[in-house]
């Protein structure tokens, strides 16, 4: 449904001088067609199923409307959205500008599924807090003025100062030269369109970043071991069926998986559905050496999965931790004295928020002799990321400019990092790469 804007691409809009940002005005008309399409945006899922996301763009498109604009700064908007005391350290609480980059993707998003393209664009600036609205281009109902008759007599005295133009030709139109032009035309126009379809159909027809990563193993005639982390649980509650407020518990040793864990198992098994790839879900002590020689095989989880302990042990970059366990990292083996990936498991505990690390890989494993897919965050956290990273098509994109021509042809191995806030996950960001 397309909102309507009758009045608004004429409408006068006063402005100050461009060095004023709060001094933009907006009419009530234009507040009105905003809010409309502000609403229209937190009705999508893409925003409908979170608390941050539409309290966090309600407020700056408010304070934008109000004239206010100038104020939205990351610690205005951490005390005002978030509740943040006034004197919070904006570098070790990213949460603002996490919500923002978080925002401006489901933005994108939205715009770019809309049915309708004629819709009012809300968007958030790179670097910047304040909302920025763009109407859509409206062809203009005025009619150009009619030129006016020429006088007889200007015509009659131009005519008799210029002189007739000899050409050598009649001054009559050819029929039939006429039909040719046109036909000549038809047909350039259609090479155009053929063109145009060809090199469409061309760009469509390569393979995206995600997909070549996925190739070795897409085409793998084996099914796929998919390798996942198990919680031993004690016991089992179950509930009345006629009384589903009453429970009961049983103390019988069950496996299960956690939730986070599920996140990129569901995601990642979804990919292979898709793919049509045959593939096999095992636990990871349910996994022997003899399944994972069988064919391709994917790893999720690290210090919570045995498998992938011992399958990153001999790449660049590796798990590790202190024998506390209360620090646990991800070190460079070519720079063992500096460790830049590392979450204290304490802080981890007390607070929510934190910068949570992860390993994605493909290589062929000298073990099994087949090719290993890892997915392994230190905390739950970065394996969601990883996750993400392994499904989303945009994600993966970022290494084409730092990965050498035959990248997909070759082992290789990344270092992500990701912002956790309130316990979810930021998208991944690349923090280090290496192809052998």
């Amino acid at each position: 449904m397309t909102i309507p804007f009758p009045a608004l691409y004429n409408a006068p809009r006063q402005e100050k001088p461009m060095n004023d940002r709060s001094a933009v005005c907006y009419t009530e008309q234009e507040k009105t067609q905003i809010q409309q399409q502000l609403d229209r945006l937190l009705a999508n899922p893409h925003f409908s199923n979170s608390r941050r996301f539409p309290s966090f763009l309600r407020f700056i498109v408010s304070e934008e409307l109000e004239g206010r604009g100038d104020q939205l700064k990351e610690r205005t908007l951490g005390v005002h959205v978030f509740g943040r005391d006034a004197s919070y350290d904006t570098t070790s609480d990213p949460i603002v500008r996490v919500t923002a980059a978080e925002i401006r993707k489901r933005i994108a998003q939205y715009y770019q599924e809309a049915d309708s393209p004629g819709e009012l664009r809300i968007s958030l600036p790179p670097g910047s807090y304040v909302p920025h609205f763009e109407w859509p281009v409206k062809p203009s109902t005025l009619t150009e003025p009619a030129p006016l008759a020429p006088s007889p007599i200007a015509s009659r005295t131009e005519a008799a100062a210029t002189p007739p133009i000899e050409t050598g030709f009649p001054l009559h139109s050819n029929p039939s030269s006429s039909s040719s032009r046109k036909f000549w035309l038809m047909c350039a126009a259609f090479a155009v369109v053929f063109m145009a379809l060809g090199a469409w159909s061309w760009l469509r027809s390569r393979p995206s970043t995600l997909d070549r990563f996925w190739a070795p193993v897409l085409g793998s005639t084996d099914p796929v071991v998919v390798c996942f982390p198990q919680s031993h649980l004690s016991g089992i509650t179950l509930r009345d069926a006629a009384d589903p407020s009453q429970q009961k518990h049983f103390d019988e040793p069950m496996n299960g998986i956690i939730t986070d864990d599920l996140q990129p198992l569901v995601g990642l098994s979804g990919l292979l559905d898709i793919r049509h790839q045959r593939y096999l879900l095992k636990g990871e002590d349910d996994s022997t050496l003899t399944d994972l020689r069988q064919g391709p095989a994917i790893f999720i989880g690290a210090f919570d999965n045995a498998w992938t302990l011992r399958l990153t042990r001999g790449l660049r970059f590796r798990f590790g931790n202190d024998p506390q366990m209360s620090h646990f990292w991800i070190e460079d083996t070519q720079s063992p004295s500096h460790t830049r990936w590392a979450i204290d498991r304490n802080v981890q505990e007390s607070i929510n928020n934190y910068r949570d690390y992860a390993i994605v890989a493909r290589f062929r494993d000298a073990n099994t002799g087949k090719l290993a897919v890892i997915a392994a965050g230190i905390a739950r956290g970065g394996t969601v990321a990883a996750g993400e990273f392994l499904t989303q098509r945009g994600d993966m994109d970022s290494i084409r400019s730092q990965a050498p021509k035959d990248w997909d042809s070759q082992n290789m191995e990344f270092v992500l990092s990701t912002e956790i806030i309130d316990g979810r996950s930021s998208p991944p960001k690349i923090e280090a790469m290496f192809f052998w």
